[in-house]
């Protein structure tokens, strides 16, 4: 009897086991991606999720960002899934300009989701327009009950106060409360409000820490109980310098905005920071926008730039350029690829290592010497200048070795400061033996100095009439 009923029984499980295997998403494999292009979907079609933000959902990461017309106006917010973060497959257009009347002439920018776990509701947060001018600068929400379902138009608002609501984005903290971060009157201040119960209306401003600091393109996320605030500045479409805050609490002491990356973000803007974790971890991917409008094109001919972020300490970040980035949702790994080689330039005579004080990013800070301890601040690109001479990049921010204010003076400062063509920041390695340089300062003929031979850390750079001292003699160890 049991030999009789065993076969078809096994049958129908292994049947529904199939059914079941077949209808969840594959673990996913590491994934490279390279910056600086357009992405594509599944069909080869142009992914449009520009100032977008992502909100995971099971195994998957739905995508949503703006896709515009020729013109430039709305014609719909679009959703994306990926198990990979590289593989995206088209969805729908969630949002579109026949969802409401008042989006048949508009503007929707950084369109961002989050889940209400007690509502049951995708909350979706964005700005809207007139599709002629920034004169609206509103908010405006929409709901749906699944995540890539049809958002219904719950309208758009000014805050409470009625200043303004331009760039923005949302966050859900670790109790469940969500946040609307966004860049209000005018632009000058950033607002941090606390959203009702439901995440469809505002309950109040919890804080504006920048007042007439102009910021805008806000990413806020939580890494080990600090809030960070990473934002890029006013230029329109053109990038420029991003900045970040942190603090232990919404409310405040935010720290001031400290600059990050090179002096355009590599040629981009912020517009989402996601967290990837996995079996390893979690890893903190920058989501930047290079914009087609900068570039002479429109919104649809953006391109993307994702990075690593890295943190040297709990309350510090960095923003290292790479081409690429290799992606493990599994592992929730980001890394970045390429770009290299990378060198640490060790003094001769003390061990130890060409440093950017702080690890600072700023235009400005000191050259110094450290025990060397691997820091990306500590690590260095060479792009060629012609002639013989080379930019010396530090990995950290991108930015140069720069002789202060082009001095031709003995004893000027070296120091970082972001890269341009002037003679100043380009460096000749002249080869000393043993595997050791002389770094000549094109401008003044000079030579990169550990100021007075001093084996101290801390001890800064200056440039000094070449010699025979094993202080103007630097090995450059690849990384």
């Amino acid at each position: 009897m049991l030999r009789r009923v065993f076969p078809p029984l096994l049958a129908l499980v292994l049947g529904v086991f199939t059914l079941l295997v077949a209808g969840a998403p594959a673990q996913a494999a590491p994934v490279t991606v390279t910056n600086g292009t357009q992405f594509t979907d599944t069909t080869g079609a142009v992914v449009h999720a520009h100032g977008g933000g992502v909100i995971k959902v099971g195994a998957y990461y739905y995508w949503f960002g703006e896709n515009r017309n020729p013109d430039n106006t709305f014609k719909a917010v679009s959703a994306y899934r990926s198990t990979d973060l590289k593989t995206w497959e088209f969805r729908r257009n969630v949002l579109t300009q026949s969802s409401a009347p008042e989006l048949a002439v508009a503007n929707i920018e950084r369109p961002k989701v989050i889940y209400n776990t007690t509502t049951g509701k995708f909350v979706m947060w964005m700005h809207k327009e007139n599709g002629k001018d920034y004169n609206e600068s509103r908010s405006a929400v929409a709901v749906s009950d699944t995540v890539d379902g049809d958002y219904a138009w719950r309208g758009s608002f000014r805050p409470p106060s009625g200043t303004t609501s331009r760039d923005m984005t949302l966050f859900k903290d670790d109790d469940g409360t969500a946040y609307q971060v966004t860049s209000a009157a005018g632009n000058a201040d950033l607002h941090i409000y606390k959203l009702t119960a439901d995440y469809t209306g505002y309950d109040s401003l919890v804080a504006n820490p920048w007042p007439n600091n102009f910021r805008e393109s806000p990413a806020l996320f939580k890494r080990d109980g600090v809030y960070f605030m990473l934002t890029s500045g006013t230029s329109g479409w053109n990038p420029n310098q991003q900045r970040y805050a942190t603090a232990t609490s919404l409310t405040g002491p935010w720290t001031p905005m400290t600059e990050i990356g090179d002096a355009t973000a590599y040629g981009s803007q912020t517009a989402y920071v996601l967290p990837v974790q996995g079996t390893s971890g979690t890893s903190y991917l920058y989501m930047g926008d290079r914009w087609g409008n900068s570039m002479g094109g429109t919104v649809n001919d953006s391109q993307y730039v994702w990075l690593p972020l890295t943190f040297p300490t709990r309350t510090t970040m960095n923003l290292p350029w790479y081409p690429q980035v290799a992606i493990d949702t599994a592992a929730g790994t980001v890394t970045g690829v390429g770009g290299g080689p990378y060198y640490n330039l060790v003094a001769r005579h003390s061990g130890k290592c060409l440093d950017v004080t702080d690890n600072s990013a700023a235009d400005g800070a000191n050259a110094l010497q450290y025990t060397c301890n691997g820091g990306l601040n500590q690590q260095w690109r060479l792009q060629d200048a012609g002639g013989g001479y080379v930019r010396v990049l530090a990995q950290h921010s991108g930015k140069c070795l720069d002789v202060d204010g082009g001095s031709t003076a003995d004893g000027a400062f070296v120091n970082q400061y972001h890269c341009t063509t002037g003679t100043n920041q380009q460096w000749r390695f002249d080869d000393q033996g043993g595997g050791y340089y002389r770094l000549v300062a094109r401008h003044s003929g000079k030579c990169l100095d550990v100021a007075n031979a001093s084996t101290a850390d801390g001890a800064r750079l200056i440039q000094w009439p070449c010699g025979t001292g094993t202080n103007q003699q630097f090995q450059r160890p690849a990384v």
